[in-house]
């Protein structure tokens, strides 16, 4: 409740930027393909990495991990996510690391 309560506060500041939309599709995107491994809310990822740890300045190794996986335990969403999809996976990953 308190993390959706703090999502919505970045939305509405991030509006004025034009980008609150492509934060909450990113979100979206994370509730149909990682939540399951990384968490609800990126809270409790078990087994999977904590991406609320994931370094902010290199988008190059987040998306080189989605598209192709990591080890035996992430698999690779090259079929399953478009460039576009892992930008804005990616945005709300780095959005949501902040709260």
């Amino acid at each position: 409740m308190i993390f959706q309560i703090f999502f919505y506060i970045l939305i509405l500041f991030f509006s004025s930027l034009g980008i609150a939309d492509d934060v909450a599709i990113g979100n979206e995107i994370y509730h149909e393909n990682c939540s399951a491994c990384h968490g609800k809310e990126m809270l409790k990822p078990g087994l999977a990495f904590d991406l609320k740890k994931f370094p902010k300045e290199d988008f190059q190794r987040f998306r080189n991990s989605v598209l192709n996986g990591k080890g035996s335990g992430m698999p690779a969403w090259s079929v399953k996510l478009s460039e576009e999809d892992i930008k804005l996976l990616w945005l709300y990953v780095k959005t949501a690391s902040d709260i």
